[in-house]
């Protein structure tokens, strides 16, 4: 495992060789690092901008080649659209680079997380402070594409349905289900940053308590409708706290029932 100074050690220079390509208009960092690495095992996330579009994968080209020096032990590269690239790196000592590679008309924001490291022109800073206010001004900043209190009461009845079969396997999968959608309105109701979240321990202890006890001890019939049900009433609970979601009577009593 790397130490702090190892970190900062890595980050500077990271930072200084990206600085050096005339390919990269702004870096901008991501994650906890913007106030405070949450602690040793936290990674460095970085969003790497470039002033022309058709210059993304050269620059894309250069961050691979700056990360190779490290002589990573894993890469892994993915595509997120034409123009939008993400560069996984993991060291020997394990620390983790995630850096994106973005033209600066498509930066975003998407948490309150992030900070300018590098802007060369004062146009990626002007780009995000904009992206920023219309996060800001947002009622709801984090939205997830799906109706949870359905796919929540959904998966409840599929549950059921399964143990009748005796299928466990299949009903412990819609189970842990259940739990993702309590997590991501318990999330939403406290503010937390959605996208890539995984702080758990900093949701509310009572939540957390309850969300924990819905995990059965042995795979049973009998666990798992009990679980079922812990999930049921929490779920409720958590869904009366949100301004972003509501469960009607109708969907309710049919969960429930």
């Amino acid at each position: 495992m790397y130490s702090v100074e190892e970190r900062k050690t890595y980050f500077e220079n990271t930072i200084q060789k990206l600085d050096s390509s005339n390919l990269i208009e702004g870096v901008i960092q991501l994650g906890s690092g913007v106030i405070g690495y949450k602690d040793e095992y936290s990674d460095i996330d970085l969003m790497v901008c470039t002033s022309k579009v058709e210059d993304t994968e050269a620059t894309k080209d250069f961050v691979y080649q700056t990360l190779s020096g490290f002589n990573p032990i894993y890469f892994k590269e993915k595509k997120f659209s034409e123009n939008i690239f993400l560069l996984i790196a993991i060291i020997s000592n394990r620390l983790e680079f995630n850096i994106s590679i973005v033209p600066r008309d498509l930066l975003t924001v998407r948490s309150p997380l992030w900070k300018i490291i590098l802007d060369k022109t004062g146009l990626v800073t002007e780009k995000m402070d904009r992206e920023n206010e219309q996060f800001e001004n947002k009622s709801v900043k984090y939205d997830v594409q799906i109706d949870l209190p359905f796919e929540f009461a959904y998966c409840a009845m599929s549950l059921e349905k399964e143990i009748k079969r005796n299928n466990l396997i299949y009903a412990e999968k819609m189970l842990e289900n259940m739990r993702n959608y309590t997590l991501l309105v318990q999330a939403m109701n406290e503010g937390k940053k959605l996208h890539q979240f995984k702080a758990y321990e900093t949701l509310t202890p009572t939540f957390v308590k309850d969300y924990l006890s819905t995990f059965p001890e042995k795979i049973t019939v009998d666990n798992l409708m009990k679980s079922s049900e812990r999930l049921k009433d929490l779920f409720t609970e958590t869904i009366r706290q949100s301004s972003a979601y509501s469960i009607d009577r109708g969907l309710e009593q049919l969960m429930n029932s």
